[in-house]
C-alpha cells in the first residue's frame, strides 16, 4: 500500500473513490439510499455505492480500536473492487485517531498469499486529505508504517509452513532483518548449547533433523536510556514430542514460533524508529519432533543455571527453551533494566482469557499493569494473571528441583509462568514480565483488522511500552 498525505486546500485530488467514516448517517448526502440499503453506522459495517464511487464505513466509538477496524474494513471492501486509488478526508475524529487510521489500513490490507498459484497484484494507493501538511501527520504516518511493517513481517514468518521455516531458516531471517537495520546478530548452534550447558533447550530439539539455533540480535544506539532484553520462544514446529499431540491439535503448530518472530520484528522496528534503548533479542529456534533420540517423560534435565527439571510431558517444551534462553540472556547481558519474554506457551491461557487476549505475568504489580496499559493503547488486548503461593506447590518435583508441568489441570498459564520465574535471577525478579500470547498470536478466523492466521501479537504493545518509557523520562 502506498499512502500519500495531500493538503486538501492546495493540491488537486484525482482519487477514483472516496472512503467516508460514519458514526451517524443523519446529515449525509446519501442518507435516504443508505437507509434503504439498511446500512447501520456500526463497527465492521461497510457498503459500496459503486455508481457514486463512495465507500461508507461505520464506527461506534472514537478510539483506536473502532477507527482501526473501520479503516481495515474499508480497505477490505476496496480490495473486492477494481478501484485502486482511494481518498479519505480527515475530520476531527480521524485527526485524533490518525495512528489508528494508518495502522488499520495497512494491517487490514495484509494477505498471506505466498502459496497461492494466482495472486492479486493490485496495489492500493491511499490519498489522505489533511487540513494542512504539517510535521505531526508526517511523523505519525512514518512511525505507523514502520510498526505495521514489523507486524506484517511477524505475520509472514509465523504463517510460513514448517517445511519452509525451520531453525536454520529462522536464523537466516534474523540475519536479513539485521542487515536491513542497524542491528548486530550472533547465531549459535547445538555445539554452543552443549558447551554452555543449555541442556533444556538442547534436549527439546535433539530428535529433529534440523539443528537448534540460538539467535541473539542487538541494537545499541548512542547514549541509550535503558537496557531491554526481549526473549522469544521460537518453536518452528511442535509435534508435542513423545507426548504426541492429537492430530487436530497438531494443525497450526507452525504458529508456535510466534514469540520468537515477534521479538525479531520488534527489534527491527526499534532500530528503524531509532528508539533510545539498548535492546537485545534472544530467540530459541527449535523443532520438537519424535524419534529414537527424543527426550522423554521421566527424564531429568539440567538447565543452564544448574536447576534440574523433571519431565512429565514433552509437550510442555516451550518453557524449557525459554528457561535456557532467559539464563543465557542474564549471563551474557549485565545491568538489565527490563526483561520480557514472549511465547505461545499454554492452551490454558486461551481457555482463561480467550483467543484475543495476552496473559501478562510477573512479580512486579506496577510493571505488569503498565504493560497492560501500553498494550491497550497500542490496540492489543491484555490482562494480568497473578502468581500465588498455592499454585507454586503444584510444580514441585519429588525427584528434581522442579517439574515441567503442574500436578493440577487448573491454572496452567500461571503455573507455566511460575516455572519460568525459577530461571530469573533475584536481581531481575522485579524487572521481568512473561507474555503468554497463545490466544491472539494465531486465530483461524479474521478478527478486526487481523486476518486468518498470524496477527503479529506482541509487536505493537512492546513498542508502545518503550515509547511510553521515552515520554516518562
Amino acid at each position: 500500500m502506498k499512502i500519500n498525505l495531500v493538503d486538501k486546500n492546495i493540491e488537486k485530488n484525482d482519487a477514483e473513490i472516496e472512503i467516508i467514516f460514519v458514526k451517524n448517517i443523519e446529515n449525509l448526502e446519501d442518507k435516504e439510499l443508505l437507509e434503504f440499503l439498511d446500512f447501520k453506522a456500526k463497527d465492521e459495517a461497510c457498503i459500496l455505492l459503486a455508481e457514486s464511487k463512495k465507500i461508507y464505513v461505520g464506527y461506534e466509538e472514537e478510539n483506536y480500536d473502532s477507527i482501526a477496524i473501520a479503516s481495515a474494513t474499508a480497505i477490505k471492501k476496496l480490495q473486492t473492487t477494481k478501484f485502486a486509488n482511494a481518498r479519505i478526508e480527515l475530520n476531527e475524529v480521524l485527526e485524533n485517531n490518525f495512528k489508528a487510521l494508518i495502522e488499520g489500513a495497512i494491517l487490514g490490507e495484509y494477505k498471506f498469499v505466498n502459496y497461492k498459484s494466482e495472486k492479486d497484484k493490485k496495489r492500493i494507493e491511499l490519498q489522505i486529505l489533511v487540513p494542512n501538511k504539517n510535521d505531526k501527520f508526517e511523523e505519525i504516518l512514518n512511525e505507523s508504517i514502520i510498526i505495521s511493517k514489523a507486524v506484517n513481517k511477524t505475520r509472514d514468518m509465523v504463517n510460513t509452513p514448517p517445511a519452509d521455516f525451520y531453525p536454520e531458516v529462522m536464523a537466516k531471517f534474523a540475519k536479513k532483518l539485521a542487515k536491513s537495520a542497524d542491528i548486530e546478530v550472533k547465531i549459535e548452534g547445538e555445539k554452543f548449547l552443549k558447551e554452555n550447558k543449555m541442556n533444556a533447550m538442547l534436549s527439546v530439539g535433539r530428535a529433529s533433523v534440523h539443528e537448534s539455533q540460538l539467535i541473539h540480535l542487538t541494537y545499541k544506539p548512542k547514549n541509550a536510556q535503558a537496557k531491554i532484553v526481549l526473549v522469544g520462544k521460537g518453536l518452528t514446529y511442535d509435534s508435542g514430542g513423545l507426548s504426541l499431540k492429537p492430530a487436530d491439535f497438531m494443525v497450526t503448530m507452525k504458529s508456535d514460533k510466534s514469540g520468537g518472530c515477534a521479538v525479531m520484528s520488534t527489534l527491527w522496528a526499534i532500530a528503524k524508529l531509532e528508539l533510545p534503548f539498548e535492546v537485545h533479542g534472544i530467540v530459541g529456534a527449535v523443532e520438537n519432533m519424535i524419534g529414537g533420540n527424543a527426550y522423554k517423560p521421566d527424564d531429568v534435565l539440567k538447565a543452564k543455571n544448574g536447576k534440574t527439571i523433571e519431565i512429565r510431558n514433552t509437550d510442555a517444551e516451550g518453557r524449557l527453551v525459554l528457561a535456557d534462553c532467559l539464563c543465557y540472556a542474564q549471563d551474557e547481558i549485565k545491568d538489565i533494566d527490563y526483561i520480557f519474554d514472549y511465547a505461545t506457551l499454554t492452551g490454558a491461557c486461551v481457555v482463561g482469557v480467550g483467543e484475543y487476549t495476552t496473559g501478562i505475568m510477573g512479580n512486579n504489580e506496577i510493571l505488569k499493569r503498565n504493560a497492560v496499559l501500553s498494550a491497550l493503547k497500542s490496540g492489543e488486548y491484555a490482562t494480568t494473571l497473578d502468581f500465588n503461593r498455592f499454585l507454586k506447590k503444584s510444580i514441585k518435583s519429588e525427584i528434581a528441583d522442579i517439574c515441567n508441568i503442574a500436578n493440577t489441570r487448573y491454572g496452567g498459564a500461571i503455573t507455566a509462568g511460575m516455572f519460568l520465574d525459577n530461571f530469573i535471577n533475584d536481581e531481575n525478579k522485579e524487572k521481568w514480565i512473561h507474555f503468554d500470547i497463545a490466544g491472539p498470536a494465531f486465530v483461524e478466523k479474521p478478527w478486526g483488522y487481523n486476518p486468518h492466521g498470524a496477527s503479529g501479537a506482541g509487536v505493537r504493545m512492546t513498542i508502545k511500552f518503550l515509547q511510553d518509557l521515552v515520554d516518562n523520562n
